[in-house]
């Protein structure tokens, strides 16, 4: 098994470690690479501007989930110690951790011209390869390989050098960027929303008066990366049938954007939100965890985000429906159940009804709801069942 071990402040972190990454994990053939943000780097000052332990371990953390591989993970043993962060002393306690792995220490140029004069350099290239990254096909085979050979004769080091895609900005330089309005561009996107979300590096977001672009980036940093898709396929399907029945499409695209924002708090986090805004639930809701974040996230985008008490009930509905929807709550509802990356039996039907007759849509979805919960046997929500009976009395049938 190899593992790769990719440290350093991620302040923060951006698109050319992630490019770097990916690169080396191909290259080594890695089974597993760490992200380990250092605490106390003992080669460097931190910039004024660089935010708590907790939130480069954060926004690290959005990193890593953001690259979608389960190869990926966060490593906080540097966070955890005091005093400098030290490699060799993180090496030592991996060893521990994994005694038969193969490590592989993934540098960038600098740090690699460096590594001699690092703390117990020796027992770091004994206990680990090293992995160089080079700015240019040219630098590898010139002054990087020369440093290799170096690092071979004088300590028996493993040494790769690769040459992965290069971000054309520096740390530095997107700190500034970010402080200006500006660097999104050279960030994962998740990543961009949880800074201004925290107002990290100078940002100053008015979280309730967001562009459609930055209240994504914000919605995507409060899930898990692999829900996007679905976010997304939502607000694409909820414009489109805004747009066919005369909805209006900056609203279903808000709802849309933010109806699960709250889909990843557990239920202890849940329950205090409704304590928090005042929502009364029922004895279904109580024992039914999942339903929760319908009307919690309405809250939360009311409240945080600013939507309008349209898009706050299309969210607040769009798990169970109810009686006498209006317009947009039956969009979001519809949207929701057969977005794209959707995959059931009946859902090309849906799709079909929702642009032809909206009321036999949100019907359909009632009953393939029903339908479901009482093969699963669970408890169906009285909300559901009468907008059943509702859009078939509307109906005539």
């Amino acid at each position: 098994m190899k593992i790769g071990i990719f440290g350093g402040t991620f302040n923060p972190p951006h698109l050319g470690h992630v490019g770097a990454a990916r690169f080396a994990m191909e290259a080594l053939g890695l089974d597993k690479l760490l992200l380990v943000p250092a605490a106390q780097p003992p080669h460097k000052a931190l910039s004024e501007d660089v935010p708590s332990v907790a939130q480069r371990r954060a926004l690290t953390e959005q990193a890593a989930d953001a690259m979608l591989d389960d190869r990926v993970s966060v490593c906080t043993l540097e966070l955890e110690r005091a005093g400098p962060s030290y490699t060799a002393d993180t090496l030592r306690e991996l060893k521990a951790q994994y005694p038969d792995v193969e490590f592989w220490l993934l540098l960038g140029e600098d740090m690699f011209f460096t590594l001699q004069d690092w703390h117990e350099a020796k027992e770091i290239m004994a206990q680990a390869g090293i992995c160089a990254f080079a700015r240019t096909a040219e630098t590898t085979y010139a002054y990087l390989r020369a440093q290799a050979e170096l690092l071979t004769r004088q300590y028996g080091a493993r040494v790769e050098l690769i040459t992965p895609p290069v971000l054309p900005i520096s740390s530095t330089a997107l700190r500034a960027l970010l402080r200006e309005g500006g660097g999104r561009e050279y960030l994962q996107e998740k990543v961009y929303g949880a800074i201004l979300m925290a107002g990290l590096y100078g940002t100053h977001a008015d979280l309730r008066a967001l562009s459609l672009p930055n209240l994504r980036a914000c919605s995507y940093s409060m899930m898990r990366a692999k829900r996007t898709a679905h976010v997304k396929g939502t607000e694409e399907t909820a414009v489109k049938l805004a747009e066919r029945w005369g909805a209006d499409t900056e609203q279903a695209a808000r709802a849309a954007i933010l109806h699960d924002c709250t889909k990843y708090d557990d239920k202890e986090t849940q329950l205090s939100f409704c304590k928090k805004y005042g929502i009364v639930l029922d004895k279904v809701e109580q024992e039914e965890g999942k339903l929760l974040h319908a009307k919690t996230g309405a809250a939360v985008a009311r409240d945080l985000f600013g939507v309008s008490d349209e898009a706050y009930r299309a969210i607040f509905w769009h798990t169970t429906a109810k009686a006498d929807m209006t317009t947009l709550e039956k969009i979001l509802y519809v949207a929701d159940y057969m977005e794209p990356t959707r995959a059931f039996d009946g859902v090309e039907e849906l799709r079909t009804l929702a642009f032809t007759d909206l009321d036999a849509a949100v019907l359909r979805g009632c009953e393939m709801s029903i339908e479901e919960m009482e093969e699963r046997g669970r408890v169906i929500h009285p909300n559901t069942l009468q907008a059943k009976a509702w859009l078939l009395k509307e109906k005539g049938t």
